[in-house]
């Protein structure tokens, strides 16, 4: 190595230089002492020289320009911040920069603890090399191309800003983007999304959601395929049309209803239940719709058929629920069941579908049943008296999931003319526990009829599909699985999250489920091979609830944050956000009959409706607590100083931003609601436990 020359011998020389006219050699001698020290060493000018200190020099340069932005563009850039920091990171400890990477990671950390706590607990440990090419987590991100779409002015302008600061960490951020993300830039005129009313209505309420397009498949937030190697945008297609009815059984029905419509004609206006069942009906197959032979259900019976025409009975005479009509929210009625002095002890609830009998799951291990009308409780064994309810006694560990098979209100015998009507209320009832089984109740002599094993952890939640005989299971072991009541044996077994499934659903044709998860990532399944089709993730909580309308067209999913999801199947994408519920979780979705309302509920203690459609000019929504307490219902249409007021009557709460999809909130005094349900008359069905 050269030995440095002496500052003062260098001035000296450059005087020399100067006086002889060498002025080319005087030039490139400056220059060149421009970039040394008084010693003589070269001066570092440009940050990629300054080892592993240049990538945070170059996030934090990044993150202070985003935040100096315009408003309507900090939403979509902000979403840059999780991929630069993460490839930064492992780009540090690749480097071999120790020291560097642990303070780059502590730096920058806390800005993602909220939507990212899984992966930075996963990513902290990562110190040497070897970790990076060792670990599953570095392994996914370097493996694979960070998505995400920003609008085009947006682009240019990052990039613009970052090229005219190369020398201070900007050409770092630029090799990061080419490198390692996929941006996928979007014209604002060409995306709704992307609308200036949009982005300016995100900037007031500060959103900072992932969208359905971003981050990495099967991963983080990202598309609906599921295969994060997949090179093609090409979803499975999916048969989304009712299950069609079998051939004996369509036309049982259509007598039936035809003596019905004899029997009792149809008022002025009304249409008969022939007609109202030819509107509904599937008669044969077709390729918007799963086969009969895909979904193999046992003969039908009298009781199906007699179900089949209660339900074109309910359908016809129900209260109709359109959505908004002329900017008016529809009216929706919700009566609440209340548990008292339960002490904490209820884990999970759930009615009837003839709305007769109220179920819970005790902490306690065992399941207790009521009537809703107060009657005592029959059995079927013989000197057996009648009670007030009944407690069904047999799991060894708390009880967290329970569902009553497939039922409806039937009519009486005085009501159809017939001296026996057969029974179409629920025959069984269904539980999951901690202590990893499932049992199946028998409703007439209150005994279990079943045990099914299987899981390797505690079941969290059950189902009972649309048309009975078949039920779903989600476990701490990371699976679902599919059963059914004849079987000891699951049929089919689906495995993908990476974290607990808490909630599962059945589409309504059967032919798909749904399964969510604490890894905030939704799937769906199809029920005849077990293969995913599906994965809906950008949910920034624990998937909490789900629910698929009825029109088998639009999926619901909510999280412990307090937002629901709306996703429409087919093309896998996310329709939009819903917030109104305080943290803590909302815990039971349903949907109206005409699939153009959502009720929920949860740990808030309200229950709130939920407009489907995308409302137009709506008044101002007001704030509510997050926790109910007053009692009072809160309409959507309110103004903005009424809901401000309401939300002023309880100064200790914390305030929660309702969207403007909101309906009406029915807040209870203090009851986490636990289930909510549309009956078929478009009643809702809420409960919930008291809790001083």
């Amino acid at each position: 190595m050269p030995e440095l020359m002496d500052p003062r011998l260098r001035k000296q020389v450059i005087e020399y230089l100067s006086k002889k006219g060498y002025n080319r050699t005087e030039a490139m001698l400056r220059n060149e002492s421009a970039t040394q020290d008084a010693d003589g060493r070269p001066l570092t000018s440009r940050v990629e020289d300054n080892g592993g200190s240049k990538y945070g020099k170059g996030l934090e340069l990044t993150r202070v320009w985003i935040e100096g932005n315009l408003d309507i563009y900090k939403p979509e850039l902000r979403r840059l911040m999780w991929p630069l920091f993460v490839y930064s990171f492992l780009n540090v400890v690749s480097e071999f920069y120790i020291q560097e990477a642990g303070n780059f990671f502590n730096a920058f950390k806390g800005y993602f603890e909220d939507e990212h706590p899984d992966d930075l607990r996963l990513l902290q440990p990562i110190a040497l090399p070897e970790h990076v090419t060792d670990s599953e987590i570095a392994k996914t991100y370097r493996g694979n191309k960070y998505r995400l779409s920003l609008s085009s002015v947006a682009f240019f302008n990052l990039i613009q800003f970052l090229e005219s600061n190369d020398k201070l960490g900007g050409s770092v951020m630029v090799m990061i983007l080419q490198t390692h993300l996929n941006i996928v830039t979007v014209e604002r005129a060409a995306d709704e999304s992307r609308s200036l009313a949009r982005m300016l209505g995100r900037a007031k309420e500060a959103e900072n959601f992932p969208a359905e397009d971003e981050g990495i498949p099967g991963h983080n937030a990202g598309s609906a395929n599921t295969d994060r190697h997949t090179t093609s945008n090409i979803l499975t297609r999916l048969k989304l049309g009712p299950l069609p009815m079998e051939q004996e059984m369509l036309e049982d029905v259509q007598a039936e209803l035809e003596e019905e419509d004899i029997k009792n004609p149809p008022a002025e206006g009304q249409s008969s239940l022939v007609q109202e069942f030819e509107r509904h009906i599937k008669r044969e197959d077709s390729e918007d719709a799963p086969a009969r032979t895909d979904i193999p259900l046992p003969p039908s019976k009298v009781r199906d058929v007699a179900l089949e025409v209660q339900k074109v009975k309910e359908n016809r005479d129900r209260f109709k629920i359109e959505g908004r009509t002329g900017g008016v929210c529809p009216a929706v009625s919700v009566v609440m069941f209340t548990f008292h002095n339960t002490y904490e002890g209820i884990n999970c609830i759930d009615v009837s579908g003839d709305n007769l009998l109220i179920a819970a799951g005790m902490a306690d291990h065992y399941i207790q049943v009521w009537s809703l009308k107060g009657d005592a409780l029959e059995s079927a064994f013989p000197n057996v008296p009648p009670e007030a309810s009944r407690k069904l006694i047999g799991h060894s560990g708390p009880v967290y999931g329970i569902s009553f098979s497939p039922g409806i209100a039937g009519p009486t015998e005085a009501s159809s003319g017939y001296s026996q009507v057969p029974s179409t209320n629920p025959h069984f009832l269904l539980s999951c526990s901690m202590d990893k089984t499932i049992r199946l109740w028998d409703l007439e002599m209150w005994t279990c009829l079943v045990v099914y094993k299987g899981h390797d952890g505690p079941v969290w939640d059950i189902q009972w599909g649309p048309h009975g005989h078949y039920f779903l299971t989600g476990s701490r072991d990371r699976t679902a699985r599919l059963w059914s009541q004849d079987q000891i044996v699951y049929l089919r077994l689906f495995a993908g999250h990476e974290q607990d499934v808490d909630c599962v659903a059945f589409h309504p044709n059967s032919a798909y489920v749904f399964t969510g998860s604490s890894d905030k990532n939704v799937r769906m399944w199809q029920v005849t091979n077990g293969v995913p089709v599906r994965l809906f993730t950008g949910h920034t909580g624990n998937v909490t609830s789900l629910a698929c309308s009825p029109s088998g067209k639009i999926l619901a999913s909510a999280d412990d944050q307090g937002t629901i999801i709306l996703w429409d199947l087919g093309p896998g994408k996310l329709l939009k956000r819903m917030r109104g519920h305080g943290r803590g979780g909302i815990w039971s979705l349903s949907w109206s009959a005409e699939s153009s309302v959502v009720v929920s509920g949860g740990m808030d203690g309200t229950v709130r409706v939920w407009d489907v459609a995308e409302p137009g000019n709506v008044a101002g929504q007001g704030k509510v607590i997050g926790e109910g307490g007053t009692g009072t219902k809160i309409d959507g249409g309110a103004s903005a100083a009424q809901g401000s007021a309401a939300a002023g009557s309880k100064k200790k709460g914390k305030e929660t931003v309702v969207t403007p999809d909101q309906i009406s909130a029915f807040p209870t005094k203090k009851s986490p609601v636990y289930k909510v349900r549309f009956t078929r008359m478009n009643l809702v069905v809420a409960s919930g436990a008291y809790t001083p």
